[in-house]
């Protein structure tokens, strides 16, 4: 019994801990966002959706944002947001 509840107590620390998947990375400050210029539409009824910084090598890098036909979906850009010790990205999303 109580092997069974330290098992399932490890299960639950782990969920947690992984996030189900997405991890949260903090950093003292900031990156600059790198200068960008946004490439000509590729055809008509193409969105635009913003870059993003991913976590990489042990620190954020950016990836450009990009042209796309439409989708059912709405894109939700990416912020930073203060956190205990930094600043952490919270991602990009569709919705």
């Amino acid at each position: 019994m109580k092997n069974a509840f330290y098992s399932c107590m490890l299960a639950v620390a782990i969920m947690i801990m992984v996030g189900c998947g997405s991890a949260e990375y903090t950093v003292v400050s900031k990156p600059a966002r790198p200068v960008f210029v946004r490439p000509a539409s590729p055809g008509p009824g193409y969105i635009w959706y913003n870059g993003n910084w991913v976590w990489r090598g042990g620190r954020y890098e950016w990836e450009n944002g990009y042209w796309s036909a439409p989708r059912p979906e709405r894109w939700h850009n990416g912020h930073w947001r203060k956190v205990r010790g930094g600043w952490s990205w919270a991602p990009g999303y569709w919705r």
